[in-house]
């Protein structure tokens, strides 16, 4: 089993999480998040006041899947989620050891 870790735009979501479920997702995570990569922070004027914005609205999907499916969900994502520009996020995928469904108790692929 895999966990997939997504961080994008916000206006990303919406495509994002239709691509998934149109492929099958049954379940997924989604939380704000803020950071900055390679495009660092930027300046804004705001009533007359100039401010630095150092950190990126974002947001965090999380999604576990079997190890059969997980590649081209990390496909399906990079692909609804890329708008070409800096800042559109990043995707990276770990190794779940074990997962558990709290309601049933089932476990491993069972669970997801």
């Amino acid at each position: 089993m895999k966990l997939i870790t997504a961080i994008i735009r916000p206006e990303q979501l919406d495509d994002v999480r239709s691509s998934l479920e149109s492929y099958g997702v049954q379940g997924l995570t989604v939380s704000s998040a803020h950071g900055y990569g390679r495009q660092r922070g930027h300046t804004e004027i705001y009533r007359g006041a100039e401010y630095a914005v150092d950190l990126h609205a974002k947001i965090r999907i999380e999604v576990l899947a079997t190890d059969e499916v997980a590649w081209d969900l990390m496909d399906i994502i990079v692909g609804s989620s890329n708008t070409g520009s800096p800042g559109d996020g990043k995707v990276w995928m770990v190794a779940v050891l074990e997962v558990m469904r709290v309601r049933t108790g089932e476990r491993g692929t069972a669970a997801i």
